[in-house]
This record gives structure tokens, sequence and C-alpha cells, in this order.
């Protein structure tokens, strides 16, 4: 494990904007930053047995509209973002979709995207959004199929702000 201390981080502690001189954890002070309008967009896979993957597609899991409730549980994740990540700003944000594309007989993407206007970017609450559906998609499954896998988390695009578009 690397210390923020240690001489042999890859980045200067002082280019480090969640530590202070001292190298303890802080939130970023972005009261002096304009906002703009920023947008990110992450993606989730989750692969699972093509049974599994036929009956949450025919709408034939026990416990419901699986990609249903995975959507609202995605949006209400990338709401409950700063309650979550502890350096993460609440942020009013202006918009969140959660969409799902079956790319093959096992393998679901999750994608987020997610808007704000503001002086902080997104891309946390996109990840996480991705993340807690992938999570509830599991939840709702895992009797069907135990050997189900959340990965590929992943920021795929991201616009706005100082660092700009990205992706």
């Amino acid at each position: 494990m690397i210390s923020v201390l240690d001489e042999n981080w890859q980045k200067p502690m002082n280019e480090l904007n969640h530590f202070d001189d001292q190298g303890r954890a802080q939130m970023v002070d972005v009261g002096g930053k304009d906002p703009s309008q920023r947008m990110a967009r992450a993606q989730a896979i989750v692969t699972m047995a093509k049974n599994t993957m036929q009956r949450i597609v025919a709408g034939e899991v026990g416990k419901g509209d699986v990609l249903g409730v995975a959507r609202l549980a995605g949006i209400m994740g990338a709401k409950q973002t700063s309650s979550l990540i502890p350096l993460c700003h609440p942020l009013a944000l202006s918009s969140i979709n959660v969409d799902f594309e079956q790319l093959d007989d096992e393998r679901l993407q999750i994608v987020a995207t997610v808007k704000v206007t503001g002086k902080t970017g997104v891309e946390m609450e996109a990840l996480t959004a991705v993340s807690i559906a992938g999570l509830t998609i599991y939840d709702m499954c895992k009797a069907l199929d135990w050997e189900m896998t959340i990965g590929a988390i992943e920021l795929v695009e991201k616009t706005g702000g100082k660092s700009g578009s990205r992706g």
C-alpha cells in the first residue's frame, strides 16, 4: 500500500486536491469555481448464465421487473453518492439516465448518464449509478445464478469543467 506521505507517490501531494499540505484528507473547495454544464457517462458489465439472461429479458424472475428495479436503484444511487463517497459534494443533479443493452447471451451492459450545472463534475455519480444498478441485478437474481459477476465499471465520457471533455 502506498501512503500519500510516501516520497515515491506517483503525483506530488500538492497536486492531489483531496489532501491538504499536511497529507490529511479534505473536501475540495469549489466555492471559487464558475458553474458549468457537466455530463458523465459510465458503464458496467454484468456477466451471467444464459438462462438467467433469458429469464430477465422475458420478465420471468420471481422478484419482479429486474431491469426496472435496477434502473430505479441506479438513479437513487447517483442521488446518494455524496452520502456514500466521503469527499464527494452533494449535487443538485439535473438528469440521470440508466439504460441496459444485452451484448450477447451472457453479458448485460449498464450505462448511466448523469448531468448537472454546477461547480464540480458528476463522474462519481455516474459510476455509482452503474455499480448500484449492477448490485441490484445481482441481488434480484442471485438465487438463480451465484456465479454472476459485475465488472468493467468505468467512466467512458465526461464533458464540462476545467479539464474539459474526455472519452
